[in-house]
């Protein structure tokens, strides 16, 4: 967060602007006040300045501080409003709030010399939501890239020879990088050259680059060193004549090549190119990567080097790399339970291992487990952080994350054995559970399995509204449970395990 605090303060009355501003300059908290008289002077400074957090009385001459509040949330829906007034009813504090105010300040000796304390509070707020947007915007990103690879195993699948996977494969990748055109370059190795075989986006005439010497051009430098290569502004960086004017006849500012690489080999190279500067985040690098694998499939799927075999061990990486990093990002999203969904993972491997799950059932688990909670990103910020009780309509919200991560997950094709977790962790053996219903062994095993380790990391682990139960406490629980909650042969089994 930035050490000057830049706060736009909406007061009509100059003995509460000089309380308010010296308040602020007493506690020599960095701030930087830029005083609003009136209703003119505040709408100036909002068009045309850029402030950290609002501080309005609630009555201002010819407007109210809800009208403010409306006038903020307008041009920036993320910045805090804190009504500062002398006018102490509560009926106006919860209708300010309601409208979405950060907080509610009177002016009272007691309560103004708080004012300070209530402005870092407030920004510490934005700053955590801000956090919280930027993790579930990468996952729903991550979700996006993810479908998309598999809709392209599936092109490449049905296309009939490299040729028409390639150009299938980068069609896709064009729109899905976001980028102006692109190509493949396989490597000849009977000739040491490099051979422009599918583009897609281009102006200029790629048949004089038909052959490129395996010791020239940018593609030559990503096959030689294995990894992907930014060439920023190729006009003004060039490795050979034809290449500088060819980039400068398509207009290209930034370049990205990514090796295609099979069994350790490298094959060729995917090349993306951009007419504008754009930045390109490691998620987006990590894309290009998965999509040069994806080409180097469909090169060994056609047999066009019968000599590898295929080998999709990276992918899978990537794909529970991007689960690990889902997990994580809900882990990010409500710092109260940070680390829970790694313990109950860990945990729920031993106890199916322990219950006879071979190791490809384990991996849909661990997939699962870490999963468990992504549906809550449906649901509000509001009701899920709420610090206070919910209200019956807040909770029925709250029930409905299992249906939200089957309605994410399910269409995911490689995700849907490892959804009866996500799906039916709230379900109970007496059939009291949620969002179905289910009972006994209606509900899936592995579901029976996460339930109760679950439970037992919830009641372990320190909670704003109470403290951690005793290991005993939670294992008295977990037995009076059984039967109720819980699948009896599960509790067997769980009671097994060194915990």
């Amino acid at each position: 967060m930035s050490s000057s605090i830049r706060i736009l303060y909406v007061d009509d009355s100059s003995l509460d602007r000089e309380l308010v501003c010296d308040t602020l300059e007493k506690e020599n908290g960095g701030f930087e006040v830029v005083v609003a008289a009136s209703r003119a002077d505040f709408e100036t400074a909002l068009a045309n300045g850029e402030f950290d957090l609002i501080l309005s009385d609630f009555n201002i001459l010819g407007f109210e501080g809800l009208q403010v509040l409306e006038a903020v949330h307008l041009k920036d829906a993320n910045l805090p409003v804190v009504i500062v007034t002398g006018t102490g009813s509560e009926e106006i504090a919860v209708e300010a709030m309601k409208r979405g105010a950060a907080d509610y300040v009177i002016k009272t000796p007691s309560h103004i010399q708080r004012l300070p304390q209530t402005i870092h509070a407030a920004l510490e707020r934005k700053h955590l939501q801000e956090e919280r947007r930027r993790a579930e915007e990468r996952i729903r990103r991550q979700v996006n890239y993810l479908t998309a690879l598999q809709d392209i195993d599936r092109t490449i699948a049905s296309a009939f020879g490299a040729q028409l996977s390639l150009k299938a494969l980068i069609s896709k990748a064009t729109s899905l990088l976001a980028v102006d055109a692109a190509a493949v370059v396989l490597v000849n190795f009977s000739t040491n050259t490099l051979q422009y075989t599918a583009t897609e986006g281009f102006r200029t005439d790629l048949s004089k680059a038909a052959n490129i010497k395996s010791k020239d051009g940018y593609a030559s430098r990503v096959a030689l060193e294995q990894r992907i290569v930014k060439i920023p502004n190729p006009m003004n960086n060039p490795d050979n004549d034809f290449l500088t004017e060819f980039f400068k006849e398509d207009g290209f500012v930034n370049y990205h090549g990514a090796p295609l690489i099979i069994k350790g080999k490298v094959i060729g190279v995917l090349e993306v190119f951009h007419r504008s500067y754009s930045k390109r985040d490691q998620e987006w690098l990590d894309f290009l990567n998965a999509l040069a694998g994806q080409a180097a499939i469909a090169i060994h799927n056609a047999e066009l080097f019968d000599r590898l075999q295929h080998s999709n061990d990276e992918l899978i990486q990537a794909y529970n790399a991007t689960i690990e990093g889902w997990s994580r990002a809900m882990d990010l999203r409500d710092r109260e339970t940070e680390g829970h969904t790694q313990r109950v993972t860990d945990m729920a491997l031993r106890l199916a291992a322990l219950m006879g799950f071979d190791d490809k059932e384990q991996l849909h688990i661990r997939r699962g487990a870490l999963l468990h909670d992504i549906g809550k990103l449906g649901v509000p910020d509001s009701i899920l952080l709420k610090p206070g009780t919910l209200t019956d309509e807040e909770r029925a919200i709250i029930r409905k994350h299992p249906a939200y991560a089957y309605e994410m997950l399910s269409s995911v094709e490689y995700l849907k054995p490892a959804l009866d977790i996500p799906y039916c962790h709230h379900e109970k053996w007496d059939g009291t559970g949620y969002p179905r219903g289910l009972k006994g062994e209606e509900i899936p095993l592995t579901a029976r399995i996460f339930t109760i380790v679950d439970v037992w990391d919830a009641l372990r682990s320190d909670r704003p509204y109470r403290e951690s139960w005793s290991r005993e406490k939670v294992l008295d629980y977990i037995r009076a449970e059984s039967g109720k909650q819980f699948d009896p042969q599960v509790v067997e089994s769980f009671l097994l395990l060194d915990l």
